[in-house]
């Protein structure tokens, strides 16, 4: 795969990545399988976050990815704390939770740096001044490389954008869920890549059967498979590539990030990953047709 830059920072990114959010159980031996496979494939950068299994997705990357760390990107994400009885989290977006959590991120993932530290959510409400001067202060101590944030809301976006060094936003986004588009010009000006996640709609535009999605009936899912079909069966592509593909053309997404969870389904990416595709106009106007566009109601 040929390498692309992130945001303003050095880190050269291959545009598939991997989200491990999938890969449960820690360490196991299959996950560890997939995750080197991933290496010998071209991937690498590999998504994860603290949040993931109170801590043991990065401490599975951190076993499985040590032999090759000069070679892969780690990227994870800090935020939202474990209550201590384990039932569920809650959000401590705060300078000195920020600097206190990135210490057992590091010895989870068996680094000595992080190179790309995200917030893992936000609000307007939110101390952002002082989230930012923690995470000026990581890069400063070289704890960290780089810091970006994985959102979906423009309010937040434009904020960080306006007031920070922040090399990327990862947000979900897809055929059926255009609705980050509003943000992407501000983006493309800052120079502040995407890392895209759900790139393939929960599979479906693939094999699942099709439902409501978002504010999709499922005629209108219905109509949008039809035309991946239609134009996959074409071009003689799998439907997962021309999904891949299209998120891909847009200029400032740098990252799609696929979660998988066994060899085959990694193995299956293969072709997308040697052989890259490159959609026509008239490819993209014939996958978009009829397809509604969605706009986010909240968080402007």
């Amino acid at each position: 795969m040929a390498l692309k830059k992130l945001g303003q920072s050095v880190l050269q990114v291959a545009p598939i990545g991997l989200g491990t959010m999938s890969l449960k159980g820690g360490a196991t031996k299959q996950n560890t399988e997939v995750l080197r496979r991933a290496v010998e494939l071209g991937v690498n950068y590999f998504d994860t976050a603290d949040l993931y299994e109170r801590g043991m997705n990065e401490d599975m990357i951190g076993q499985a990815l040590t032999s090759v760390r000069d070679k892969v990107i780690l990227a994870t994400k800090v935020g939202n704390q474990w209550r201590s009885d384990g039932s569920t989290w809650d959000w401590k977006a705060t300078k000195s939770y920020i600097i206190k959590a990135v210490e057992a991120s590091l010895a989870r993932l068996n680094t000595d740096y992080i190179d790309l530290y995200q917030l893992h959510g936000g609000t307007i409400e939110d101390p952002i001044d002082e989230i930012i001067e923690a995470f000026e202060q990581l890069v400063k101590e070289g704890k960290i490389r780089y810091y970006g944030l994985s959102s979906i809301r423009p309010n937040v976006i434009r904020e960080y954008t306006e007031k920070s060094n922040i090399v990327s936003v990862m947000m979900q986004y897809n055929l059926l869920d255009r609705r980050p588009e509003v943000i992407y010009p501000l983006l493309e000006e800052k120079n502040i890549s995407v890392i895209s996640r759900g790139v393939l709609t929960q599979g479906l535009l693939i094999d699942k059967p099709i439902k409501d999605y978002l504010q999709l009936t499922s005629g209108e899912v219905g109509r949008a498979k039809r035309n991946v079909e239609k134009l996959a069966t074409s071009l003689g592509i799998s439907r997962t590539k021309l999904l891949l593909t299209w998120v891909l053309s847009h200029s400032v997404v740098d990252v799609a990030v696929i979660g998988v969870r066994t060899l085959a389904q990694l193995n299956d990416l293969k072709d997308v990953i040697d052989q890259p595709l490159v959609l026509s106009e008239n490819d993209r106007a014939e996958l978009e047709q009829g397809i509604r566009k969605l706009v986010y109601k909240e968080h402007l």
